[in-house]
């Protein structure tokens, strides 16, 4: 904030140092009470005066650093003006000085604070104010790191005392415990509001999950997502076909959180239009990849399985986009991985994709999942990895799907010695039965 230029202002008598410490206490009062800091940057100002004179002044605080923290030679810090006065020109809203350059540039750069009785004779001075004779600067730190500068300057020679600086340098404490607290109160405030954004947004992701497990003649079929944050970037859907068809749908988008949940979004809307417009799972990839293709950065990508499950025909057609292969486990403990996928969707344009079959058998089971499961780590950083979880599946034969599904993450959980994985993880279990 600038303000106007005013008179010099002085005390109309000499103060003592314990009657400007007084003064002193009554300016912490007062600021204390607030948040704001340009309202407490407002304060201080109108009041300094009473305790030490100046013809301008200003609060500066440190916005940055180029080309880096060290402050080497060539390097320049960037003061942000959070308050000034007595200064007619529009520059000082943000001053740009080279490390150490000025006498602000060197408080700020060693810590230390300065009285110039003449900065005439100062080399450090840098002239923004013709009148001024004398100027005192005071660091202003915060978790021991200079975080700004208190600067007043005189029009008289040898305007101010050691007892001077003590008192700014005490003043400056004060200003810094306000502007820490006003930044903490902020943090919170925008912690409190991005938590409850993220619960509207987890509420809202929710609400695209299916809101129950599908029924298909001959089938117990189930899912459920583990998220490691607020939202997930996994995906899983059942999409009814005909009575005797159902589509499922698993996918994992690249990144986490917010980002990848709205891709996650974005794919469920692109799919389900082509499932319905009846596509292949095939075509459906193709289109999903274009639509994806022309939308999204150039480092994101979705992995996607789609299958269309006949129960009369027992067959699952499907396309996978680079997807991990689904684990069909058969009634004799036998585990296989299917390997058939093309690329995964958005990363080239005119990609294509194949529709793969697989016949199931009464008493097999399907599990479609992300990777989440494979690379959870243990204490070691091992994976889970797939034949792990192929031990799992096989252990829990008998189980429903949804028991099955808590089986294997109970495993993940005892694996990662209850850490839980670093990655989101979504299953997707399809359970022939043996009996219809």
């Amino acid at each position: 904030m600038i303000n106007q230029p005013q008179e010099a202002t002085t005390p109309q008598s000499e103060l003592t140092v314990v009657d400007k410490l007084r003064l002193l206490l009554d300016i912490t009062k007062k600021i204390s009470r607030s948040l704001d800091p340009e309202e407490v940057m407002g304060l201080v100002i109108d009041t300094l005066g009473s305790l030490l004179p100046y013809d301008a002044c200003g609060v500066y605080l440190i916005n940055q650093q180029a080309p880096d923290k060290q402050n080497r030679e060539g390097a320049f810090t960037v003061f942000r003006s959070e308050f000034v006065r007595g200064y007619d020109i529009d520059e000082l809203l943000e001053l740009r000085l080279k490390a150490g350059e000025g006498i602000i540039g060197f408080v700020a750069q060693t810590g230390e604070a300065v009285i110039s009785p003449d900065v005439r004779h100062d080399p450090r001075y840098l002239n923004a104010r013709e009148k001024t004779r004398s100027e005192m600067v005071a660091p202003i730190i915060s978790n021991d790191e200079v975080i700004g500068v208190f600067d007043l300057e005189s029009d008289q020679l040898n305007a101010y005392t050691g007892d001077d600086l003590q008192v700014l340098m005490l003043l400056a404490s004060q200003v810094a415990i306000i502007i820490e607290k006003a930044m903490l109160h902020e943090q919170l405030v925008q912690k409190k509001r991005l938590e409850a954004q993220l619960e509207v947004a987890r509420s809202v992701q929710l609400s695209l999950f299916p809101n129950r497990n599908p029924q298909l003649p001959g089938f117990d079929i189930s899912a459920f997502n583990y998220a490691t944050e607020e939202v997930s970037g996994d995906y899983y859907d059942f999409v009814p076909v005909f009575e005797d068809q159902l589509g499922l749908v698993i996918a994992d988008v690249s990144g986490k959180g917010v980002p990848a949940a709205l891709l996650m979004a974005f794919l469920r809307a692109t799919l389900r239009a082509a499932i319905h417009i009846g596509y292949a799972p095939n075509v459906s990839m193709s289109k999903a990849n274009q639509l994806l293709k022309e939308s999204i950065e150039h480092n994101q990508f979705v992995t996607a399985f789609y299958g269309v499950l006949d129960a009369t025909n027992m067959t699952l057609a499907y396309a996978n986009a680079g997807h991990n292969p689904p684990l069909l486990m058969h009634t004799d403990g036998t585990a296989r991985f299917i390997e058939r996928g093309e690329l995964p969707l958005g990363m080239f344009t005119g990609s294509r994709y194949y529709e793969h079959y697989l016949h199931i058998e009464r008493g097999q089971t399907l599990v479609l999942y992300t990777d989440g499961v494979t690379e959870a780590e243990n204490g070691e950083r091992e994976e889970y990895g797939r034949e792990r979880l192929a031990e799992t599946v096989r252990a829990g034969h008998g189980k429903t799907s949804r028991e099955l599904i808590d089986f294997i993450y109970a495993d993940v959980l005892k694996w990662t010695e209850g850490r839980g994985a670093t990655d989101d993880i979504t299953f997707v279990v399809a359970r022939a039965l043996e009996e219809v």
